[in-house]
Formats: structure tokens, C-alpha cells, sequence
């Protein structure tokens, strides 16, 4: 999806103007992959723009940066409030934000220790990841034949900006073949994740998701709509199963901060339940909207308003 600019980006701490945001060729981390980074939403709510959870993906950045032994510069107050600064610089009512920390210039080779540390975050106009008409009927997708790596290869609760090359072969897969994304199994082969998103699948109105074991990224998406169908009375259980688990499941959706809840309704060209958006993943997804921009009390802590 093409970027659309905006005015400014916020670097290493201070506000420049979108075109003078840019690194040199020799960064490590284009080399190497060597940064972590965020995809974090800010929604239009009636008091003005709110990012969503934006301080629990500033916290799950600053976790990926211990991983990788990348010591951020900035404290999370300054990474949260460099957050809002760049929203309201850029005068958008609603924005993904894309909060990055990367090893800079002045080293080369596999050692990242003696590389500098940058940081940038970025905003710009971006709508529904998958589609207007994947988040009404639901998604085609296939399940990849490539797959997660094990999490003592690459450290998969990490959300570092080498391991999606990953989910790059699994995304032009799907394109290829003509699907809307890919599901990817984990290393023992059960059902991991998308290319991007969580995974859930509906059987009996119980709610069943991958677990943490399974090489799956803890997204604040998926935790938010744990805790959405926990509240509407579902029960949710983060468990491993297997690919025909979900073909014959009643209802399956994807959850993320690009994708935020779209539902599947075919995977491998078998329709899941009726082949449509199925009635809790509905009523889940409608909370969540919901909540995202201010309009439900019980979840007013989870938007942080930029104003």
C-alpha cells in the first residue's frame, strides 16, 4: 500500500521535515535487519485523535530492543510523548504510526555492538490493511508453505525488522496465488499466525488461539480482543491445533493493528462455517471499533488521546 507523506517524522528526538528523513546507505541495519520496531493506530475519537494501547506497544518495542541487545536512547515517556508529538504535527485525524529503533551508520559486518542506534517514528494516512470488502465478508487465504521459524533460531516474541522477510515470502505467495494473505504453521507444523496477524478460530462460540509456544507474536490486538470476548461471555483458550482444526472451524478471524479484526472466510479454498463473517466474529469485531475510538467507557484507558 503506497505511503502517502505527511509533514514531518520524528527523528532521534527531534521533529524534521518528511523529505530530510532519511539514512545512509551503509546503515547496518539495511545490511542486517538489526532493528526492532511498532505498527501502533491512531484513531479519530470525539475529544480528537487517540492512539491506541500506545503505551503497551511502546513497552512490547522497548522488550524487543532487550532481545536484540539494542539499548534505546530515549526513555518510554519521551518514545510515547515523540508518539503524539508526531501525530499532532501531522494534523491527521487518524494515522498508523510506525515507531522504529535501528543500528545507524559507522560500522559494517555481523557485529551490531559498536553499531550507532537511531530512532525514528513516523505517521501517515493508512486504511483497512486488507480491504473494505475483507473486513465486511472475510478473507481468502492459503496456508504458506513457508513457515515460522523455530523460536531458537530467530527470536519470534520479538518483533525485529530481519525476521519479516519471513512473512514477506508468505504474503507474495498469497498474492501470487491470487489470495488475500497467508496463514504460516509453526515449526512442529500446527497453526501459528498470519503473515502479520493472530489468529482465532470459533468452534461452539468458544474462542481458540495459538499460544506463545507456538512461535506466535503476543499482539496488543490479540490481547485487546481476548479480553473484549472475555467480556461478552466467550470463552477463549490459547492452545495449539492443527490445519484441518481450522477448515472445519464455525467461524475464523485475523486480528492486528494494520489488519485489526478481519474475518476469514475461506482458508485453502474451503469455506470456513457459512463462508462469511460468522456472528461472533461480528459482534467482536463491533466492540472492538468500538472501543478503538472512544466509544465505550470500560475500554477508555486503551486510547491515549494525542491533545
Amino acid at each position: 500500500m503506497p505511503i502517502q507523506p505527511v509533514d514531518k517524522i520524528w527523528m532521534d528526538g527531534k521533529l524534521v521535515d518528511w523529505e530530510d528523513a532519511t539514512v545512509h546507505v551503509l546503515t547496518h541495519a539495511l545490511h542486517y535487519g538489526t532493528g526492532v520496531f511498532e505498527g501502533i493506530r491512531a484513531y479519530e475519537t470525539p475529544k480528537g485523535p487517540g492512539v491506541f494501547r500506545l503505551t503497551d506497544h511502546m513497552k512490547r518495542l522497548f522488550r524487543s530492543a532487550q532481545v536484540y541487545m539494542i539499548d534505546i536512547p530515549f526513555s518510554l515517556e519521551e518514545m510515547v510523548q515523540g508518539a503524539k508529538d508526531t501525530v499532532r504535527a501531522s494534523g491527521l485525524n487518524a494515522c498508523y504510526v510506525r515507531p522504529i529503533v535501528y543500528r545507524g551508520y559507522g560500522e559494517m559486518g555481523l557485529n551490531p555492538l559498536n553499531a550507532p542506534i537511531n530512532v525514528a517514528i513516523g505517521v501517515w494516512p493508512w486504511g483497512t490493511y486488507l480491504g473494505d470488502d475483507c473486513l465486511e465478508n472475510g478473507a481468502r487465504l492459503i496456508i504458506s508453505s513457508w513457515r515460522r521459524p523455530d523460536p531458537n533460531v530467530l527470536p519470534t516474541g520479538a518483533k525485529a525488522t530481519g525476521q519479516y522477510i519471513n512473512s514477506g515470502l508468505a504474503k507474495v505467495e498469497a498474492i501470487k496465488g491470487g489470495y488475500d494473505d497467508a496463514l504460516m504453521l509453526s515449526p512442529e507444523g500446527t497453526m501459528a499466525e498470519g503473515s502479520g496477524e493472530n489468529l482465532f478460530i470459533i468452534r461452539d462460540t468458544t474462542l481458540i488461539t495459538p499460544p506463545e509456544s507456538a512461535g506466535i507474536l503476543m499482539g496488543v490486538t490479540r490481547h485487546s480482543v481476548i479480553k473484549i470476548a472475555n467480556d461478552l461471555g466467550y470463552e477463549v483458550l490459547e492452545r495449539k491445533f492443527v490445519r484441518s482444526d481450522i477448515y472445519t472451524a464455525d467461524e475464523a478471524f485475523l486480528t492486528g493493528t494494520a489488519a485489526e479484526v478481519t474475518p476469514i472466510r475461506e482458508v485453502d479454498d474451503r469455506p470456513i462455517g457459512s463462508g462469511s463473517r460468522g456472528p461472533v466474529t461480528k459482534e467482536i469485531q463491533q466492540t472492538y471499533f468500538s472501543a478503538v475510538k472512544g466509544g465505550l467507557e470500560q475500554y477508555a484507558d486503551w486510547v491515549e488521546l494525542v491533545d
